[in-house]
């Protein structure tokens, strides 16, 4: 997993700076998708959208793994964040193992700060209260994932997952991200790149 020093690293990198010689080859904005082959409760059947990726490492939040037991409204109570409207639809995700005492909000391109980094598929992501007060505002992003938490991989560390086929990547998309069940997420990104789950064979490579 990636280090503090590391996080550290890639967010002043700016990872979505418009560069895109410094992209090649990088695949922030796109969704890893784990294969059969990734066993335990936190990354079994993941999907994955990943927001930095750069020779520091990366680092994701997983978009598929609701936390039944953790409401919204408890969260916002614990930051003393007033809520003026119902938010019915606002799930709470684990987005990974590491820092889970950390938020991010995945959510769509109308709304920004300037904690803000936005890939060029129309998804965004803020990990910042300024969001969260917002939503909580009724003037949030129109769609959005609160997650609890994030992946992260060291320096080549997500390149040899995905060379032993591990995770297989898929463009990620608003109606995938936001409009797809969560029970149907890790099947449908699969089958959007032409893959069938129940047909994979660790044999074939899908960098």
């Amino acid at each position: 997993m990636a280090t503090k020093d590391d996080i550290r690293l890639m967010v002043e990198a700016n990872p979505f700076d418009e560069k895109a010689d410094e992209h090649q080859g990088y695949l922030e904005g796109k969704l890893l998708v784990a294969t059969p082959q990734v066993m335990g409760d936190v990354f079994q059947q993941s999907v994955i959208y990943l927001f930095a990726h750069n020779n520091h490492g990366a680092m994701g939040v997983i978009i598929n793994k609701p936390l039944e037991m953790i409401h919204y409204a408890t969260l916002f109570q614990q930051l003393g964040i007033e809520i003026s409207t119902r938010m019915d639809d606002l799930m709470v995700y684990h987005g990974g193992p590491v820092e889970e005492g950390r938020g991010f909000v995945l959510h769509s391109t109308d709304y920004s700060t300037d904690d803000t980094m936005v890939s060029d598929n129309q998804i965004a992501i803020t990990a910042s209260t300024k969001v969260l007060r917002d939503i909580g505002q009724g003037v949030g992003p129109r769609q959005r994932l609160l997650t609890i938490g994030y992946a992260g991989w060291a320096p080549g560390q997500l390149e040899a997952e995905i060379e032993a086929n591990s995770w297989i990547t898929v463009p990620a998309t608003p109606e995938l991200v936001f409009g797809t069940d969560d029970d149907f997420k890790w099947m449908l990104a699969a089958k959007s790149l032409g893959v069938d789950m129940g047909r994979f064979s660790s044999s074939v490579g899908h960098a």
